[in-house]
């Protein structure tokens, strides 16, 4: 008899709440969207909104905890990988699962980089400590070049990943399809990988050749590109 699983749990009400908050908040801007907006996209009604989280302010500082704490799960699940594996694609695996994975965060995330939102500065602060970390660890292995610059060898990655996803409108004129498609979300990410490992690794020995994501992984690329992988 083949064993049955439980259904997954269905939201609470202050879970659907929060996610209809988070995607108006991150379609329209936290200004131009009212509680009676959220309440009709959660379907529901602004006097069980107001129940839930009294003020907007309120639910704004649920959607930054919950944004936050996507964000970090996603790029911080686990240390990056000790060599022969590759850390700086398993960053770029990271940043690419969140994208496809969590649009709507996403999406927010690049609103509030460009509206100067407090929650972004905090993100982006939060994503320089960890960059900052990773950057650490991997110049005390001695994978990265001795002569790069302390302060942007772990802003200069971000700048690459979280330029794109505020630019996503503009990007989207030069490409086939949308950017967050699997097809255009490897592109992009192994022409970041490549970038990053060419500029700020130390170059790999001929036994131990580089390996690059997506559609950069070609002859000549890969093996000027440089060693274990990297990124914000």
């Amino acid at each position: 008899m083949v064993p049955r699983h439980p259904a997954p749990a269905e939201p609470s009400s202050t879970e659907r709440i929060r996610d209809a908050a988070l995607k108006s908040f991150a379609a329209h801007g936290i200004a131009r969207t009212s509680l009676r907006t959220v309440a009709e996209a959660a379907g529901t009604s602004i006097g069980l909104v107001q129940h839930y989280y009294g003020t907007k302010a309120a639910l704004i500082a649920a959607v930054d905890d919950y944004v936050l704490q996507v964000i970090g799960d996603a790029v911080e699940s686990a240390p990056l990988p000790e060599p022969p594996a590759d850390p700086l694609a398993e960053m770029g695996r990271r940043v690419t699962a969140l994208i496809a994975e969590q649009a709507d965060v996403v999406e927010y995330l690049g609103r509030a980089l460009v509206e100067g939102d407090s929650i972004g500065s905090q993100i982006f602060d939060g994503l320089v400590g960890i960059s900052t970390a990773q950057t650490d660890e991997l110049n005390a292995r001695r994978q990265t070049r001795p002569d790069l610059d302390p302060v942007w060898a772990a802003i200069n990655p971000l700048v690459l990943r979280l330029g794109a996803i505020i630019l996503r409108a503009h990007i989207e004129r030069h490409i086939p399809e949308p950017f967050n498609t699997p097809t255009q979300l490897s592109r992009w990410d192994g022409a970041v990988t490549a970038l990053i490992r060419g500029g700020q690794f130390q170059p790999q020995s001929p036994s131990r050749p580089a390996r690059v994501i997506g559609p950069t992984s070609q002859p000549g690329l890969a093996a000027s590109a440089g060693p274990t992988h990297r990124r914000k």
